[in-house]
């Protein structure tokens, strides 16, 4: 696939139905990983590090069925191609890796991220070590290149305020639009949720994805500030069956193929079909994931 990946516009501006969320805009950068051979030079998901051979290789030592195991990439993310993404002191490179099982007691792969200035790494490892176990596949990522795209986002509406919440459920504003199905009017909300709110999707930054737990602050264990959406990592790019954020070079494809061959490249699984979302504290003390 040669044409960069491009998010369709959303079928309406919400913000000029609904003026109160129009403060509540974020920026996002899709990801958009597509299967490729990306080297330690490139932004990649389940790619290549660019790790220095001196580093010690990260390991895991909550491993509960063996010896400790090391750690596999998820993603490495370079500052010229997502600029948003915030870095300490002069790091250009973010590099995520996790452990390839569920531990107890959430059931989700430990994560550990690492800032790189990349080009201080002259003497790249060339051989990282392989994990000794892996418990599910579907935690070894396949290497993929990406395209990283900016896009508008709004919260999810269970982070949203009760009055904007009551709004949004009035089927008689969706239904003026003339660009709502019928099929919502017994849960309007359920566009807004569905095509206009939270991109699915690997992305950096914008709004967290909500449901499986209402929406929870998440703080620094170390100076106890409030922490930001760092990372999504999802089991797929878009739902089988709505296929509306699918990128225009895409949806073709999409409409015929409603498996996840299209819609999930990195063939990852986050625990049934959810995604992993990780925070980091604006002052790099730490970070934290849960699974949504």
């Amino acid at each position: 696939m040669n044409a960069i990946p491009t998010t369709p516009p959303r079928p309406l501006d919400v913000t000029a139905l609904f003026p109160q969320l129009a403060p509540l805009a974020r920026t996002a950068t899709r990801l958009h990983p597509r299967p490729g051979s990306p080297t330690p030079h490139d932004s990649s998901v389940g790619g290549p590090l660019l790790w220095p051979a001196r580093q010690p290789w990260p390991t895991c030592d909550k491993w509960h069925e063996g010896p400790v195991s090391p750690l596999v990439p998820v993603a490495q993310l370079y500052a010229r191609d997502v600029p948003l993404l915030r870095m300490p002191g002069r790091a250009d490179l973010l590099q995520v890796l996790w452990c390839p099982s569920e531990h107890p007691p959430e059931y989700k792969p430990p994560t550990a991220l690492f800032w790189q200035v990349a080009a201080e790494v002259t003497n790249v490892l060339a051989a990282p070590p392989k994990p000794s176990e892996v418990e599910y596949d579907c935690y070894l990522p396949e290497p993929c290149v990406l395209a990283p795209e900016q896009i508008t986002e709004y919260p999810n509406f269970l982070a949203l305020s009760e009055e904007l919440q009551e709004q949004l459920t009035d089927w008689s504003v969706w239904q003026a639009t003339g660009v709502v199905d019928d099929s919502y009017e017994t849960d309007p909300e359920e566009f807004y949720m569905n095509e206009v709110s939270v991109a699915p999707g690997w992305k950096v930054g914008g709004w967290p994805p909500w449901g499986l737990t209402d929406p929870v602050a998440r703080f620094c264990v170390g100076c106890g500030t409030a922490m930001n959406p760092l990372l999504t990592v999802p089991t797929g790019e878009w739902h089988a069956d709505n296929v509306g954020w699918a990128p225009y070079e895409d949806q073709a494809l999409a409409e015929r193929d409603k498996g996840q061959r299209v819609s999930n490249p990195t063939r990852v699984q986050i625990s049934r079909g959810n995604n992993l979302q990780l925070y980091g504290c604006p002052e790099f003390h730490s970070h934290t994931d849960l699974i949504q």
